[in-house]
């Protein structure tokens, strides 16, 4: 386990987290569709291999493999009964990369269902669901939780409710943001000023984005906005398990810049170089979290991990 515990390490006041899994998985040559999830049991050298990468990059986390790993989104491969041996393979495939000083963060995707009323899944069922792939993370050994790529408060504000209530690890959460005029919004119209209202009475460790389909200008005027709004909220925040009030801290995940539709693929042209300014820009800017989504590298990570080092 590293030497500092997660919440030590992000009052020291910078966590330099990974890439992207799936364009590295396509770049490796596993096929668009499959359920890349699987690979951690049938193929867990290709998963170690890019974890250990954004480690040599200058990571100090490490998202686990398991972004579609709950039971409903593996249902869709026929594996919803593999969902445990799927968690638990791939925190030891991060821990095993991540060795004793470094940190492994469970990932925890939406399920692709729409809650009631808008489509026809309870909130208990899903917070079950959410609930025990949690409890597989823990018990394999992360250090804490990533709820990532929301486009829906309400279900990620349960996926955030179903880890809280397996263990008192720290729990981040982003959405996925576009450009919704002069502001932003997610795909289901949730605002900034919605989601830090949502998620500051959880008692969140840290808030913020990751995906969307911005452009890295885009994504420094949202993280200003995110900090602005956080700094606000901070007498007003759940106490933390000590009982001091605890700040939530801002997370930056965007993407590689705006994806390109290039023979009907998503192509991502920003330069590590220019990754690496624009995340110098948005670290500056409040975010203590840095790291990449879409499109990024390993190459992109160490850009932005020695420009925010130096």
């Amino acid at each position: 386990m590293a030497k500092k515990n997660l919440r030590e390490k992000i009052s020291s006041g910078l966590l330099i987290l990974d890439g992207a899994m799936g364009t590295q998985l396509m770049a490796r040559g596993i096929e668009a569709g499959i359920c890349n999830e699987m690979l951690n049991i049938e193929s867990p050298e290709i998963i170690l291999d890019i974890h250990r990468s954004y480690f040599e990059a200058g990571s100090d986390a490490v998202y686990t493999n398991t972004f579609g790993a709950n039971e409903i989104s593996l249902g869709r491969h026929n594996f919803a009964e593999k969902a445990e041996q799927i968690n638990a393979a791939a925190v030891k495939i991060a821990r095993k990369a991540a060795g004793n000083d470094r940190y492994v963060i469970g990932d925890i995707g939406p399920s692709g269902e729409f809650l009631k009323p808008l489509g026809m899944l309870e909130p208990e069922k899903l917070k079950s669901i959410y609930a025990r792939q949690a409890k597989s993370l823990y018990e394999a050994g992360v250090n804490g939780f990533i709820v990532e790529t929301f486009m829906a408060v309400d279900e990620a504000k349960v996926a955030a409710e179903a880890v809280k209530s397996v263990c008192s690890l720290p729990v981040f959460a982003t959405l996925a943001f576009d450009a919704a005029g002069a502001d932003f919004k997610t795909m289901m119209g949730v605002s900034v000023e919605k989601v830090i209202d949502e998620f500051s009475a959880l008692g969140v460790d840290a808030l913020g984005f990751n995906c969307g389909t911005l452009k890295m200008e885009q994504y420094l005027q949202l993280a200003e906005k995110f900090a602005k709004l956080l700094n606000k909220q901070t007498p007003n925040i759940k106490l933390g398990a000590s009982g001091i009030g605890k700040h939530i801290a801002l997370i930056a995940k965007p993407n590689g810049g705006k994806p390109e539709l290039v023979d009907g693929q998503a192509i991502y042209k920003l330069s590590d170089k220019d990754f690496g300014d624009w995340m110098a820009k948005i670290h500056n800017a409040g975010a203590v979290l840095v790291g990449g989504c879409c499109g990024t590298t390993p190459a992109h990570i160490k850009a932005m991990a020695e420009k925010l080092e130096s």
